[in-house]
């Protein structure tokens, strides 16, 4: 009897054990998978232009009819966040309340102008569903193409002295947030600033 419970104590033991080391192989790998998704920020994809470029300037009207200022000439006294979207895109349509929650809420930003394409019908539409502000909304080819954008939804970040601060793909507030960081941290994006302390 005494056999038969040593027995049984030493495979609960050699049980345990086992367990234990496969538990620290699992953290290991979640690790290792943290590694390779980091970080989380969005994805700085313009081979054009780089960050601390003078961004290019504009004045164009909004779908509210008065001119919008993009650029050094629009004296600012924070930064100015455009944001690239489509009328058939489910991503930017997704991230708009979030997008509008972000704009009240971050202290550094004066502006969000919303950029739409002039070869796309309903904005209009699009703007009243979403309740966005028509005088920060205009329809450009010609923006999207000086800030070399090929993806949707993106986001630049220009500063107050009419500077790129920041810009990339942007699938969520997260994203958002990591545009606003970048430009604490004075890098490029959060991609670069993790190449740096690696």
């Amino acid at each position: 009897m005494n056999e038969i419970l040593l027995t049984s104590q030493i495979l609960l033991w050699l049980g345990f054990i086992g367990v234990i080391a496969v538990m620290a192989a699992l953290l290991r790998q979640i690790g290792v998978l943290f590694e390779r998704i980091a970080p989380a920020g969005a994805l700085s994809m313009n081979a054009r232009l780089k960050v601390g470029d003078t961004a290019p300037e504009f004045s164009i009207d909004s779908l509210a009819g008065g001119a919008i200022d993009i650029g050094a000439s629009f004296k600012a006294k924070g930064n100015t966040l455009l944001f690239f979207l489509s009328t058939d895109c489910p991503v930017c349509k997704e991230i708009l309340p979030s997008l509008r929650s972000f704009e009240r809420s971050e202290k550094t930003l004066e502006r969000v102008i919303y950029v739409g394409s002039a070869q796309e019908a309903g904005h209009e539409a699009l703007a009243e569903r979403h309740r966005l502000l028509k005088g920060a909304y205009v329809i450009s080819d010609r923006i999207g193409m000086a800030f070399a954008v090929s993806k949707l939804p993106y986001a630049v970040l220009i500063n107050k002295n009419g500077d790129i601060a920041a810009f990339g793909l942007v699938n969520n507030r997260e994203h958002l947030e990591s545009l606003i960081e970048a430009d604490h941290e004075n890098v490029a994006s959060l991609q670069d600033y993790m190449k740096r302390t690696a």
